[in-house]
């Protein structure tokens, strides 16, 4: 017999401020059809002032708690996966613990910009198979809106904040893919490519900074490197892209998701598409994603999932999950 981190509840929570493309061609030389023919995004959404990512993390852990049916002090452990923390420390994670009345076991933020959720369920994971924790509540937020440069189109409408979240609990499976659970991670990072995806400021400069990015060399690394790590993840365990009933991918762009699934061996019908309504949320969109999938009744339990993401470092990954 084998120990399984099974997925028992998923949650999200979207600030009520909705954005839509329109919005942006008061103060920039854009249009609606212009961001959508080039990113798919129609809107998406931003925090209030005040409203910070721990506040839209505990949202959405909430909601993880109330569709597992429980409380925050059944939880052992707490990762939150996030590049736009509330302060430099403490961690956003221990402040979220706090909220849910969580008053036992530890909780850390997890920082791989929008690879973060796929770092984070890997490290879940590893907690569960450890036996270091039975139940651990992942979570993805972020608030991105507040690391814009407003005057640089290329950048400022492609993303939007938000938090999503989910609960793995330790169960006992067969050993085989037929188990419910994280069935296998892949994880990689390359720091020679620091230069095409940034933010500008931090602890070295004094200030917070905005984020900088190629976007052509972005896309390009990101189709070959999401399509790899998937293959990997999925071959590690005999498993291949006409196993898979849904890949939730990281949201970026739809033309990076549709290249991705191409190369992937998966038709469209198959993939979770969130990207219109919520623009890129970095470490949130996955998370963000399958909650939106399984309110939908696309993703069902004893579906196969591949999840994967990239984000800046460049740091990518992917997991397989049965639900």
């Amino acid at each position: 017999m084998t120990t399984r981190a099974v997925v028992k509840g998923v949650g999200h929570y979207l600030p009520a401020r909705v954005v839509p493309n329109s919005e942006f061609e008061a103060t920039l030389e854009t249009s609606d059809e212009w961001i959508k023919s080039r990113s798919g995004i129609e809107k998406r959404h931003f925090a209030a002032e005040g409203e910070t990512t721990s506040d839209l993390a505990t949202h959405a852990a909430k909601a993880a708690l109330a569709s597992a049916e429980l409380e925050g002090s059944d939880i052992d452990a707490l990762i939150l996966a996030t590049s736009t923390a509330d302060f430099t420390f403490p961690s956003a994670a221990t402040m979220v613990q706090h909220n849910l009345g969580m008053t036992k076991g530890f909780a850390f933020d997890v920082q791989a910009v929008c690879a973060g959720f796929v770092f984070a369920l890997s490290n879940a994971n590893a907690l569960i198979l450890s036996g270091q924790a039975k139940r651990v509540l992942v979570i993805g937020a972020e608030t991105f809106s507040r690391i814009m440069d407003w005057t640089d189109r290329s950048t400022c409408v492609l993303f939007g904040d938000g938090a999503g979240a989910l609960i793995l609990e330790a169960e006992t499976g067969a050993g085989d893919t037929s188990d419910r659970g994280v069935l296998s991670t892949d994880l990689n990072s390359d720091g020679s490519h620091r230069d095409i995806l940034y933010v500008d400021g931090g602890v070295s400069t004094g200030t917070t900074g905005v984020l900088r990015m190629e976007g052509k060399e972005v896309f390009r690394h990101a189709v070959e490197k999401l399509a790899q790590t998937a293959h990997t993840a999925l071959a590690s365990v005999g498993l291949g892209a006409e196993d898979v009933d849904w890949v939730v991918p990281h949201q970026a762009n739809i033309r990076i998701i549709s290249s991705t699934a191409k190369k992937l061996g998966v038709p469209m019908d198959r993939v979770v598409v969130t990207v219109q309504d919520h623009g890129n949320t970095s470490a949130a969109s996955i998370p963000l994603a399958l909650s939106v999938g399984v309110a939908n009744g696309q993703i069902k339990q004893g579906d196969l999932l591949v999840t994967e993401a990239i984000g800046g470092g460049l740091a990518w990954g992917s997991v397989v999950i049965r639900w």
